[in-house]
């Protein structure tokens, strides 16, 4: 299993709102031989387990993430939780060297001029996902862009 300096493989967390959870999906099984060869650990907001307090248990995941992902789309901007809280924590975290942001454009929307649109975003060149002819080729394009982001860690 691939290691960072704390002796575990990277944790990414998932910013999305719940209008994108099927995207989330098709992603995560993007994911797929990632976490097989064990190079990566994921978390999202569904995996809350009960008894828990979801803020907390968000607020938990976010703080100890190595890679935080925005799947950016209209309803992602829209969403006052992941506006107001999870971007400002994480582009905090990140202004500190403590996390890597990756914008994942998943919907055409007005991006660029976001806290997060002078990082670089994927797919490449920032296409959303939705726009290209064979989603499978996005998706192949995101996951080849955090094998490259966790291969540099």
């Amino acid at each position: 299993m691939d290691m960072d300096s704390t002796g575990v493989a990277p944790l990414i967390f998932y910013s999305y709102a719940h209008e994108d959870e099927k995207h989330l999906k098709a992603l995560r099984n993007s994911f797929s031989l990632l976490k097989r060869e064990g190079k990566i650990a994921d978390w999202h907001d569904r995996a809350i387990l009960p008894g828990d307090t979801w803020q907390q248990a968000i607020e938990r995941r976010l703080e100890s993430a190595r890679i935080i992902l925005f799947l950016v789309s209209p309803d992602f901007i829209a969403s006052d939780y992941c506006w107001g809280t999870e971007v400002r924590r994480a582009l905090e975290r990140c202004e500190h060297r403590e996390a890597i942001v990756i914008p994942i454009i998943v919907r055409p929307t007005d991006w660029h001029s976001a806290p997060f649109g002078g990082l670089q975003a994927l797919p490449t060149d920032g296409r959303p996902v939705t726009t290209w002819a064979n989603r499978d080729e996005a998706w192949a394009d995101v996951t080849a862009g955090i094998r490259a982001v966790i291969d540099h860690l």
